[in-house]
């Protein structure tokens, strides 16, 4: 089973960066696409980034353009990289393996602890 440790989180002012990477355990990590997802208090977790085996990528409408996901294969480890945050963008980032199903993406395996992100001044 893949273990992921999602790290690189912390508080930051508005229109500040952070870089969250995600280590993965297991082999197989490598060769799936893979997503950073995040949940708010209150709110459903989102997908907001994927990337597939072949570098492919797609954002959530709200971080396209502020948002950029990259994997390393070789270290087993994706990361996104947040500029111009903003406090909307505050919620707990998880990275996880995702399936795609139709248009659709969704989360294969096992979660991470996620990071905190806390947007504020």
């Amino acid at each position: 089973q893949v273990r992921l440790v999602e790290s690189g989180g912390g508080l930051v002012q508005p229109g500040e960066s952070l870089r969250l990477s995600c280590a993965a355990s297991g082999s197989i990590f490598s060769i799936n696409a893979k997503g950073w997802y995040r949940q708010a208090p209150g709110k459903q977790r989102e997908l907001v980034a994927v990337i597939t085996s072949g570098g492919s990528t797609s954002y959530a409408d709200s971080v396209q353009g502020r948002f950029t996901i990259s994997g390393d294969n070789a270290k087993n480890t994706v990361y996104l990289q947040m500029n111009s945050l903003k406090p909307e963008d505050t919620a707990v980032y998880y990275c996880a393996g995702v399936n795609l199903r139709g248009n659709s993406w969704f989360p294969s395996g096992s979660w991470g602890q996620g990071t905190q992100v806390t947007v504020s001044s």
